[in-house]
């Protein structure tokens, strides 16, 4: 009859507890830009005139690039009054509006031609790209297969200085799993900034050639496992 050795370690089955790490380097998947539309005016209504078109402008430009912009999101609106600085009455010198738009592209060809094209526009503001990679992207995946493997092969290593061999494995868990606070990262997706304001130009601008940033993908697991009697 065959005993199951117990999980928690004895003299005969010791247990060994070890870390798994991984660390890729992996091509972005997204870029994200972000686009601030502004308008200024005297009157209310013709600054939500001016704040309209050119916010319908920039959504029009973004449609006609089709599946290489993925997500396009409207953000925040706001019409702000300008009180003059002199004078106790509530007297309004202007109006002020913005629209805060979102766009993801996955098309790095046209990330270039597209950002140039919006800081071109007039009173538009520019800040990106951050690159990124999708919750699901295969990288991740690739990175806890690979902090999976150096577990195992870390304990082996173990074992063998002890003249032993695993036997079991007791324990697989993320990092921070169990009740204790996870370590912290550095975040995946660090960003290359840039931000331009938008205003008329005479002639078209020339594309701006973006290089893609690398993105660094961690993973951590603890893992426990069981080995033979060592030879001391």
């Amino acid at each position: 009859m065959t005993t199951t050795p117990p999980s928690y370690g004895t003299p005969e089955h010791p247990r060994v507890a070890v870390r798994g790490e991984a660390r890729l380097e992996v091509d972005p998947e997204t870029a994200r830009i972000t686009i601030t539309v502004t308008a200024r005016g005297k009157d209310r209504h013709n600054a939500l005139e001016d704040l309209t078109r050119r916010n319908n402008h920039v959504l029009e430009l973004a449609r006609s690039y089709g599946q290489s912009i993925e997500k396009l999101e409207t953000g925040a609106f706001s019409i702000t009054p300008e009180l003059t600085q002199k004078g106790r009455n509530e007297q309004i010198h202007a109006y002020h509006g913005r629209v805060h738009i979102t766009a993801v592209l996955n098309d790095f060809t046209a990330l270039g031609e597209f950002t140039t094209k919006i800081a071109d526009l007039d009173m538009t503001r520019v800040n990106g790209p951050w690159w990124g990679l999708r919750p699901d992207s295969p990288a991740h995946a690739a990175a806890r297969r690979q902090a999976v493997h150096e577990a195992v092969q870390r304990a082996r290593e173990y074992a063998d200085a002890l003249g032993a061999h695993l036997t079991a494995l007791v324990e697989l868990a993320d990092l921070g799993a169990e009740n204790t606070t996870p370590t912290a990262l550095p975040a995946p997706g660090a960003t290359r900034g840039r931000a331009a304001f938008g205003g008329a130009a005479p002639e078209t601008a020339p594309a701006l050639d973006l290089e893609p940033q690398r993105q660094t993908v961690y993973a951590q697991v603890n893992a426990r496992f069981l080995m033979s009697p060592p030879k001391l």
